[in-house]
């Protein structure tokens, strides 16, 4: 649905068959949608369709329980469970209001005990209560490890369309033991209204690697392939059944040099609930980002100073926390 004069109707995205044997023809699509506009379809993925449902049955289930038990398992500070309706604030140069979302972050599950317990973003996650939502933790976390299994896949090709070595990212710093962060997502039946700062999800560009997004058969979610364009132009991207909506995020821009641009997006709210599941494929948290080595030469050095991955998703998130918040 188009809203304004500045947003069309998009020509489609580019799609990946994960099934293709040709790696170097998969490999050179996702070149191509990365140098697009950092947006593709992933598809025949091995994920069945059956437990895309049960996801978001649970996740509707969780949402759709008193605001008081949600907040028995709030967000603790590994960002590990439920944040509230307009919690978060993406774009606060324009947003006069929180994001019109509340959401559930789950990471990779680890015990107390366990000596990686300490890492930041690390350590056990935030369940409900398992008499409220029986069979509620064991969903997500078989969807949990099959989106880890894609998101190795699919960076897999992003080596081969980078000319580096395939398992280049599996290393144990990158992927092996990776940030990975699942996050049910509601959006409330508001509706957006830019003009005034009120929108679903504000603009922004992912924090990590990649981000794997599954979404209802509701619309909302808008790209800016050109984030430095004005006007800005805003094209919408639609559902596709049983398929990953698959982006670029800033880690991927800075390895690359810029080559590969993460991509402005934003989510409108037309007064319909919606429901989607993002995957954040994050770097491990003593990873250190820097140009690859395949992305400089003497006559384009790196753009960009080297980073540790987990000092900069923590700032990451804070800037985006809204002021507003209070539990």
């Amino acid at each position: 649905m188009a809203v304004s004069a500045d947003v069309g109707n998009g020509k489609g995205l580019i799609t990946i068959d994960l099934s293709n044997c040709n790696l170097a023809h998969s490999a050179s699509l996702i070149r191509q949608a990365c140098l697009d506009g950092g947006f593709f379809y992933v598809i025949n993925h091995g994920i069945r369709q059956e437990l895309f449902e049960e996801l978001f049955d649970r996740s509707r289930t969780f949402f759709q329980l008193p605001l008081e038990e949600k907040m028995k398992v709030l967000k603790n500070k590994d960002f590990k469970g439920y944040t509230p309706l307009m919690d978060q604030m993406l774009d606060p140069s324009k947003q006069s209001t929180g994001d019109c979302k509340e959401g559930y972050y789950i990471g990779f599950e680890v015990a107390k005990d366990d000596p990686h317990a300490t890492k930041r973003f690390f350590g056990p996650n935030v369940w409900p209560s398992a008499d409220k939502l029986p069979g509620w933790k064991q969903t997500m976390e078989k969807y949990y490890q099959e989106a880890l299994g894609v998101g190795r896949r699919v960076a897999r090709l992003i080596a081969l369309s980078l000319n580096l070595e395939a398992d280049f990212f599996d290393k144990p710093e990158i992927l092996e033991e990776p940030i990975a962060i699942l996050r049910l997502l509601h959006y409330v039946d508001e509706i957006s209204k830019p003009e005034l700062g009120i929108y679903g999800a504000g603009a922004h560009s992912d924090f990590g690697l990649l981000t794997l997004l599954v979404t209802d058969e509701v619309s909302g979610l808008q790209i800016c392939k050109n984030k430095d364009a004005e006007p800005q132009i805003w094209e919408d991207v639609h559902p596709l059944r049983g398929a990953f909506i698959v982006n670029v995020g800033d880690m991927l821009e800075r390895w690359t040099n810029g080559i590969f641009r993460s991509t402005l997006h934003r989510v409108l709210l037309f007064g319909q609930e919606r429901y989607s599941v993002a995957f954040f494929l994050e770097p491990g948290p003593d990873c250190l980002v820097e140009c690859l080595p395949t992305c400089h030469s003497g006559s384009n050095p790196p753009k960009y100073f080297p980073v540790k991955y987990g000092d900069y998703l923590a700032q990451r998130f804070k800037d985006t926390s809204s002021e507003s918040s209070s539990y």
